[in-house]
């Protein structure tokens, strides 16, 4: 089954981009990043905090299979309803660093929009390394997710 994520990854750049087109309108997909009920649900993840403000902060927190709980936190830098996110993001207790996030939100018609993501990492190497990971086809399975879920509300 062909993805419906797009990630771009030009070699010998710390950064990826990220795409989607969503049969939501924008302002559904948008709540998909900054309401935490809808945030638990698509990213499988509790939500300890969750600010969506300008210079707001987060905390998530998952457990693994076998109850190891990893903690994942940033910093919103930038907020605008409907239009764009630019936080940062680490996955704690990792070696990968912490990375900048700009989310960008486009509607295509009235029900359908697209997110664009650029990922900007420390350095090519962490971005490479994250790479190496089943990164793609869990980016799909998330955005499938928020698909399924806010279909659900519309």
């Amino acid at each position: 089954m062909e993805r419906k994520t797009k990630v771009h990854a030009e070699d010998g750049k710390q950064e990826i981009f990220i795409t989607r087109e969503f049969d939501l309108p924008i302002e559904l997909l948008f709540t998909a990043y900054v309401q935490p009920e809808i945030v638990e649900q698509w990213m499988g993840t509790k939500v300890l905090k969750l600010e969506s403000q300008k210079q707001g902060s987060y905390r998530f927190e998952t457990t693994d299979p076998k109850g190891n709980k990893h903690g994942f936190s940033g910093v919103i830098h930038d907020l605008v309803p409907n239009q764009k996110i630019t936080r940062t993001f680490e996955m704690e207790n990792t070696p990968y660093g912490v990375q900048l996030e700009i989310y960008e939100f486009e509607a295509l018609t009235d029900s359908t929009s697209k997110l664009t993501m650029h990922v900007i990492y420390e350095s090519i190497h962490n971005r490479n390394e994250i790479l190496k990971l089943p990164f793609a086809q869990g980016i799909d399975m998330a955005h499938n997710r928020i698909q399924d879920i806010l279909s659900n509300l519309k």
